[in-house]
């Protein structure tokens, strides 16, 4: 499931992409194995608009698949698009959309216009008195109902690992996997900044809860047994 240790995966992800990570929910590390916790891969423009996300650990051959799928989608919406902000970002939500359509039977409307973000600096956007709200959640734009053509799809994702049910704007229900819930919520918010994505991805999507606590390490001390926690909670 270590995608990143693929040869491959990693000779066409230092081929096209800079990476970086950052810690945002909470897992412990007890005798250097992680336990808990969860992880998303975030393909986003040089200045940090989000593209695409793997929500999820994946293997070797879906990383790779979805990083090419980014590429090439890029390239064709630049072309189409003639590098145009808006027009690209409307074609990125629109392939998000198809996939969903594709892979899942499901249809979404894609949200072109973006509503006003409010000034950092406006009392609203504060969470606490100690901060700025760090972890805003993007209410998902909701499924029309199924692609008849595609009624296969949801077949199979209601037998899929991680399916979630959900309703439509009809209230009828359906299921859909973490992939699906990403391009759901791409298609109405692809190109936006990864700080008001993430948050919806780790809590929505994965189930994660975000904190902005270091990882817990657990050792053991000098084979005595005893556990150590060199930070709590």
């Amino acid at each position: 499931m270590n995608a990143l240790a693929k040869p491959e995966v990693g000779a066409y992800l230092n081929r096209h992409y800079v990476s970086a990570f950052q810690k945002v929910a909470t897992f412990r590390i007890v005798n250097g194995q992680k336990q808990g916790g969860n992880v998303a891969a975030y393909f986003c423009a040089p200045d940090g608009r989000v593209l695409h996300v793997v929500a999820g650990p994946v293997d070797g051959a879906t990383m790779l698949r979805e990083a090419k799928w980014v590429v090439e989608t890029a390239k064709a919406a630049l072309q189409e698009s003639k590098s145009s902000g808006t027009p690209f970002k409307v074609l990125f939500r629109k392939r998000h959309a198809e996939r969903l359509r594709l892979d899942h039977g499901l249809i979404v409307d894609v949200t072109s216009f973006d509503a006003p973000v409010k000034d950092e600096d406006d009392p609203l956007t504060y969470g606490d008195p100690t901060g700025r709200e760090f972890m805003p959640v993007l209410p998902p734009p909701p499924i029309d109902g199924p692609d008849v053509s595609l009624r296969s799809k949801q077949a199979d994702e209601e037998k899929a690992s991680g399916a979630r049910e959900m309703r439509d704007r009809h209230g009828r229900r359906w299921v859909l996997g973490n992939q699906g819930r990403v391009h759901q919520i791409l298609a109405a918010y692809a190109m936006i900044k990864i700080e008001r994505v993430y948050g919806t991805v780790f809590e929505n999507i994965l189930g994660e809860k975000v904190s902005t606590k270091p990882v817990i390490t657990v050792r053991n001390c000098g084979g005595r047994g005893t556990d150590v926690c060199l930070k709590c909670d």
